[in-house]
């Protein structure tokens, strides 16, 4: 269980300082329109939806997943640290997308590995460790704008001056976490080989398909707005420090939610658990659009912890109950394929035009009310999720 850990707090570090603050410098060091973020934003997903399948088949089919994952680790730590010397809309589409070839499948390979490694470890293992990616991103979203003041003050017109050193703090961070390689977990389940064609029998499943479809909408409704709350934020009058102090108020509930994945899990079922993140999604933004002050700002970004621990969750846990063990990391690779990436696309563009075109406030009303309109249509789209079948998929 530790070097998983390790992995995720290191690994999720590094997100903590890129994520929450990459579209705040494309937007202000770079100079792009909303929409050029939105298309910059939406290369990662695009090259994920043949990136993550591709590597989800490696993993499975060779077995050697902790490798695999370790190696895709590597290859993102050297794709953050390119992005430092990029400048102009078409460097850092190409240099994003270049980053999104072994990024965009960390997070579904990891996934695959831990299920596989805790699955005899009691109904708290994958929560307990899963916890330590949020503590780890929690801690570096909370000191990045402290520490990077000290370095490079902020200028006259409130730029940001030093905010290229996030990717070289990404960088870090990324690649001390590929070095715990050589320790994840590598018998047992996480050895499990996969035939060839057999990743067929998903397509078979009308579990999946449902559960596909689910998370396509869920993630086209709630990316866009996740990926451009920064730019939210600036517009409510708040700057580089409140960024990071809203993040910090989005993981202080994420950290027991996680830690208890398994007692949710127990007590609302996987279904349960995607019904409440994506309605807790919705009523998020729905409150955010509909609000001008700062302190009712903060306090909404509680319910962050729930989607994280509802749908980002509740969505693999889902999977991991009708899947074969061995098909995981392809299993896992698909529904990130549609979720994250093919809704994020449509989402991180879509939600880029309608800043452009009816204001900052557009995207998230629409997310807002559509996630809601979505977590209560949840029992008619889902079925309720059956323990994983041995030889494939009913």
């Amino acid at each position: 269980m530790l070097p998983l850990a390790t992995f995720w707090f290191l690994y999720f570090a590094g997100l903590g300082v890129f994520f929450p603050f990459y579209t705040l410098y494309l937007r202000e060091q770079v100079g792009l329109s909303g929409t050029e973020v939105g298309i910059v934003l939406a290369v990662m997903p695009l090259v994920g939806m043949v990136a993550q399948p591709v590597w989800g088949q490696v993993a499975d089919r060779t077995g050697a997943r902790s490798t695999v994952l370790a190696l895709l680790t590597l290859g993102a730590a050297a794709g953050f640290a390119g992005l430092a010397r990029l400048e102009g809309f078409t460097a850092f589409t190409l240099g994003t997308a270049a980053l999104a070839v072994c990024a965009t499948a960390i997070g579904p390979i990891s996934l695959s590995v831990a299920f596989a490694a805790l699955r005899d470890r009691g109904p708290h293992a994958f929560g307990l460790v899963r916890v330590w990616g949020t503590i780890g991103y929690l801690l570096a979203v909370a000191c990045f704008p402290a520490a990077l003041h000290r370095l490079a003050p902020t200028a006259a017109d409130g730029s940001e001056p030093g905010l290229a050193a996030l990717f070289w703090v990404t960088a870090a961070c990324t690649l001390a976490a590929a070095l715990t390689g050589p320790w994840l977990p590598r018998d047992g389940d996480v050895a499990l080989r996969a035939p060839r064609g057999e990743w067929r029998l998903l397509l078979r499943s009308a579990p999946v398909w449902r559960l596909l479809a689910f998370s396509f909408g869920g993630y086209l409704l709630l990316q866009g707005p996740t990926a451009l709350f920064p730019l939210f934020v600036r517009a409510r009058g708040g700057d580089l420090e409140t960024v990071g102090r809203m993040w910090v108020m989005m993981l202080l509930l994420e950290i027991p939610l996680v830690a208890l994945a398994g007692t949710g899990l127990r007590r609302f079922g996987a279904r349960g658990l995607l019904a409440i993140g994506v309605t807790a999604g919705g009523l998020r933004w729905l409150l955010c659009a509909l609000s001008h002050d700062l302190a009712v700002l903060y306090a909404v970004q509680l319910l962050h912890g729930v989607v994280v621990a509802g749908l980002l969750l509740g969505g693999p846990l889902y999977l991991e109950q009708v899947v074969p063990a061995r098909l995981r990391s392809t299993g896992q690779a698909l529904l990130a394929t549609v979720g994250v990436a093919l809704a994020g696309i449509i989402s991180n563009i879509g939600s880029g035009w309608l800043i452009d075109r009816f204001g900052v406030d557009a995207p998230f009303l629409v997310g807002g009310l559509g996630a809601l309109a979505l977590g209560a249509s949840t029992a008619w789209i889902l079925p309720p999720a059956s323990p994983r079948p041995s030889p494939g998929i009913a």
